[in-house]
C-alpha cells in the first residue's frame, strides 16, 4: 500500500475519533513521524473535523438541566440522596461543569456526523480508485495479449522466412480437391533431412474429435506423414519422409488412420 492509498484507507479519521486498534494507531504515529505526507494529512483531517464540529455545535436548551434532574427524581430509589442536594447553591460549580458535560456530548455529535461524511468520501474514492485501476489493468492485459499474438505472428513469419531462403527446403503446394476448391495448404520438405513441415492454418476447423493427417505418396502408395497441430504448424516437423512423389491432407478421427479415408481428403499436391 503506498502513501495515497494508505491515507485514503480511513485509519488517520478512526484514529482522530479514538476508533482505531492499538495495531492501527501505532502504526499510524510511527508513519507520522517518518512521512511527512501523512503526518499533513493528519493535521488536515483533524482541522477539518473540529471545524465541522464547530459548526455543528448546538447549544442546548435553558430548561434542558432541570428536565434532567426530573427524570432522575423520578427514577430514584427510595432512601437515596435528593438530586437538588447535589446540585445546591453550596457547589456553584455544579452548573458550568454539567453545562461543558453537555457541550461535549454535542460536540462528540458532530464529530461523529463529520467522520461518517469523511468515511464514505473515502469509501467513494476508494471504490472509484479501485474502478479506475481496475480497468487499467485490463487495458493493460489487453495490450499484452495484443503484444503475444504479434509476437507469435512475427515468429511464424520469420520461420516461413527461414524456410522459404533456405535452399535445401522443397515446398509443394497442396490445393484443394474437388469436394473443397477453396481448400489450399503447404508442405516444406527438407530435401537434406528428409524432414516434412505443414502449413495449413487456412484449412477449415475441424469437428470435435477429428484430425488432419498428412499423406505422402511414394511409389503410388500413401504413406503416413504425421498428425497435424495448430502447435506445429509451420515449425515442428511431423515427420520423416524419405522420398515421394506427392503430398495430400485428409480428416481422419483423431489420432490418426493407418490408411486414408478417401472421401475426406481435402488438398493434394505433386512434386
Amino acid at each position: 500500500m503506498n502513501t495515497k492509498e494508505y491515507i485514503s484507507s480511513g485509519v488517520i479519521e478512526s484514529y482522530i475519533l479514538g476508533l482505531a486498534s492499538p495495531d492501527e494507531a501505532g502504526i499510524l504515529e510511527c508513519v507520522m513521524k517518518n512521512n511527512a505526507e501523512v503526518k499533513a494529512a493528519f493535521e488536515e483531517a483533524q482541522k477539518t473535523l473540529e471545524d465541522l464540529a464547530t459548526a455543528q455545535a448546538v447549544a442546548p436548551p435553558a430548561d434542558l438541566k432541570s428536565k434532567i434532574w426530573e427524570r432522575l427524581q423520578q427514577e430514584q430509589p427510595a432512601g437515596t440522596v435528593a438530586p437538588e442536594a447535589v446540585f445546591s447553591a453550596d457547589i456553584p460549580a455544579a452548573q458550568p461543569q454539567e453545562e461543558i458535560r453537555i457541550q461535549r456530548t454535542g460536540n462528540w455529535k458532530a464529530y461523529a456526523i463529520a467522520a461518517s461524511v469523511l468515511f464514505l468520501i473515502s469509501i467513494a474514492g476508494n471504490i472509484f480508485w479501485m474502478n479506475d485501476h481496475a480497468e487499467m489493468n485490463r487495458e493493460m492485459a489487453k495490450m499484452e495479449t495484443a503484444k503475444q499474438s504479434q509476437d507469435f505472428a512475427m515468429q511464424k513469419m520469420n520461420q516461413r522466412l527461414a524456410m522459404v531462403t533456405n535452399p535445401d527446403m522443397k515446398m509443394v503446394r497442396l490445393k484443394g480437391v474437388e469436394k473443397h476448391t477453396s481448400s489450399q495448404a503447404m508442405v516444406f520438405w527438407d530435401t537434406k533431412t528428409k524432414e516434412v513441415y505443414l502449413n495449413a492454418e487456412t484449412l477449415p476447423q475441424v469437428p470435435e474429435g477429428m484430425q488432419y493427417q498428412l499423406w505422402a505418396i511414394a511409389d503410388g502408395k500413401p504413406v503416413n506423414a504425421g498428425m497435424y497441430t495448430e502447435e506445429k504448424d509451420s515449425k515442428i516437423a511431423l515427420a520423416n519422409i524419405p522420398k515421394a512423389q506427392a503430398f495430400a491432407i485428409t480428416l481422419e478421427k483423431k489420432g490418426g488412420s493407418p490408411v486414408p479415408t478417401m472421401e475426406n481428403m481435402f488438398v493434394m499436391g505433386e512434386i
